[in-house]
C-alpha cells in the first residue's frame, strides 16, 4: 500500500486552527483517491457511503482533540502517521495517536485505572488484559455500550464477527470488552530457500534419516538447529536458531506468549486451556485464577514448563548468534532479515512487514521472500486438543473514566482505523 502522507503541514495547521470546516466529503474522496485506490475489499461506492457515514457522526464532536495511545510498531506507526491524520481531514475531530512502548501503555492504564483521571481517550492494549477487564469492570463492555449509549457512533456495517481474534477480546461473560485492531499470532519462521536446495537436503537427510522439512515437534527441530549451525551458506557463517535473553520485560513476553503451552503445559481448550490455562494458571467455575503452582492445581512450574525453560536456555546457548543473549525482543526481531538464520520457533508476524523490504537477503529480487510462515511445532509433553502456537490481538479498549463524547469521538477513530476499506 502507497504511503503518502495526505495533508501537508500548512493545511493541517489550517485544519486545527479553523475547527475542522474543512472536514467533508472532498476530503475522503481525496483520500480514497490517493490511499485506497483499489485496494478495498469495498467496492468505491460501498467505500464512499461509509466515509459519508464518518463524516455525518462525527459531525458533534468537530473541532474535538482526542489522545489514543498504542505500542510502537509498524502497524500503529502506519495508523499515527497516515490513518489519524486523514481522519482529522475527514472528520474534524483533532487525533494524537501516541507511540510508546508497550510496557508504558499498560502502566498508562493501569495509572487510568487506579486514579480515575482520563490519560487517553482510548488504548489500544494486548487482548491479553481481558481478564482485567472483565474483572475490574473498568472498561466500557462495547456488547453492551454500541447497542446504547455508543449505538449514534457505532458504524451500522461493523462486522464484529469479521475480526480475528475476537474470541481472545470476549470474557467469560460472553461480551465483548476490546476490538481487535492488529494481531500478534506467534509462528515458526524458516528458510525455504535453504530447505528447498538439494544439496542440502541430500545432506540433511544423509545425517538424520529423514527428510529435511517444516518439523512437527521439538525434537526435530533442534535437529535442524544444530545441522544449520556453524554451517557456511553463501559466503556467510549461519545459525540454526534465534531467540533474546536480555534482562527485560520484553523477556516475560517471551514465556508468557504461550511458550509453556507449545512445551505441553496446562490442559486441552481453545482459545485456553480449561481449567489450567497455557500460563499454568488454573481458574474455578466462574472463571477465578485460584493457583499457578502445582501444589495450588496449577502447571507453571510442572515437567512441561520446566523442560519448556531447559530447552529454552539450551538452544539459545547451542545454536544461536552469541549476541542473541544480550538483545531484547525488538532488537532480535529484525535478525532474521540480515540473512544468517535458518529458523525461528518463534516469531511473530508483527514483523512481516519488516521482512520483505527491498534489498534485504531473505528477499528475492523480484520481490518474493526467501521465507515462509508454518504452524509452531511441539514439545513432548504437548496433546491433541491444547493450544499450540500463540495469538494475541492489541485491541481498542475504551476506559468507564473518559467523558462519553470523548469516547464516542475515540470509537470513531478506533473504526475507521479497523474499517474494511484496508485491513
Amino acid at each position: 500500500m502507497k504511503r503518502h502522507l495526505l495533508l501537508t503541514t500548512s493545511a493541517l495547521m489550517l485544519l486545527m486552527s479553523s475547527g475542522g470546516v474543512m472536514a467533508g466529503m472532498e476530503e475522503a474522496t481525496e483520500f480514497l483517491d490517493e490511499e485506497i485506490g483499489d485496494l478495498s475489499t469495498l467496492s468505491r461506492e460501498e467505500q464512499e457511503a461509509e466515509m459519508q457515514w464518518f463524516v455525518d457522526a462525527a459531525e458533534p464532536f468537530q473541532g474535538m482533540d482526542i489522545r489514543v495511545v498504542s505500542e510502537t510498531i509498524t502497524t500503529h506507526e502506519y495508523e499515527s502517521k497516515v490513518l489519524a491524520p486523514a481522519f482529522t481531514a475527514i472528520t474534524g475531530i483533532r487525533v494524537t495517536h501516541d507511540l510508546i512502548g508497550e510496557g508504558d501503555v499498560v502502566e498508562k492504564l493501569q495509572t487510568q485505572m487506579q486514579s480515575g483521571e482520563n490519560i487517553y481517550d482510548a488504548y489500544i492494549n494486548d487482548s491479553d488484559l481481558i481478564g482485567t477487564h472483565w474483572r475490574y469492570q473498568q472498561v466500557r463492555n462495547l456488547t453492551d455500550w454500541m447497542a446504547n449509549e455508543g449505538a449514534d457512533v457505532t458504524n451500522p456495517n461493523l462486522d464484529v464477527d469479521d475480526f480475528i481474534g475476537k474470541s481472545f477480546t470476549t470474557a467469560p461473560d460472553g461480551k465483548l470488552y476490546q476490538l481487535p485492531d492488529q494481531q500478534f499470532a506467534n509462528l515458526y519462521w524458516f528458510r525455504y530457500d535453504w530447505f528447498n536446495d538439494p544439496d542440502i537436503k541430500a545432506e540433511f537427510q544423509e545425517k538424520y534419516g529423514y527428510e529435511l522439512g517444516v518439523p512437527v515437534n521439538w525434537s526435530a527441530y533442534e535437529d535442524i538447529a544444530e545441522f544449520f549451525t556453524g554451517k557456511e551458506i553463501d559466503g556467510r557463517k549461519v545459525y540454526g536458531h534465534m531467540d533474546y535473553g536480555k534482562k527485560d520485560p520484553s523477556l516475560g513476553w517471551r514465556f508468557t506468549d504461550a511458550w509453556l503451552s507449545m512445551a505441553g503445559n496446562g490442559d486441552k481448550g481453545i482459545p485456553n486451556g480449561l481449567p489450567v490455562d497455557e500460563w499454568g494458571i488454573k481458574v474455578d467455575e466462574n472463571s477465578r485464577p485460584v493457583g499457578s503452582c502445582v501444589a495450588r492445581g496449577g502447571d507453571t512450574n510442572g515437567p512441561a514448563a520446566v523442560y519448556s525453560i531447559e530447552k529454552y536456555l539450551e538452544w539459545l546457548n547451542a545454536y544461536a548468534p552469541p549476541e542473541a543473549q544480550g538483545m531484547t525482543f525488538s532488537e532480535s526481531g529484525p535478525v532474521p532479515a540480515q540473512g544468517a538464520i535458518a529458523q525461528q520457533i518463534f516469531w511473530y508476524t508483527a514483523f512481516t512487514a519488516d521482512m520483505v523490504k527491498e534489498g534485504l537477503p531473505v528477499v528475492n529480487e523480484d520481490g518474493t521472500p526467501k521465507w515462509r510462515m508454518a504452524p509452531s511445532p511441539h514439545g513432548v509433553y504437548w496433546k491433541d486438543g491444547m493450544k499450540l502456537g500463540y495469538q494475541d490481538a492489541g485491541s481498542w479498549t475504551l476506559m468507564k473514566s473518559t467523558p462519553e463524547d470523548r469516547a464516542k469521538a475515540a470509537w470513531l477513530y478506533a473504526q475507521f482505523v479497523t474499517s474494511k476499506r484496508w485491513t
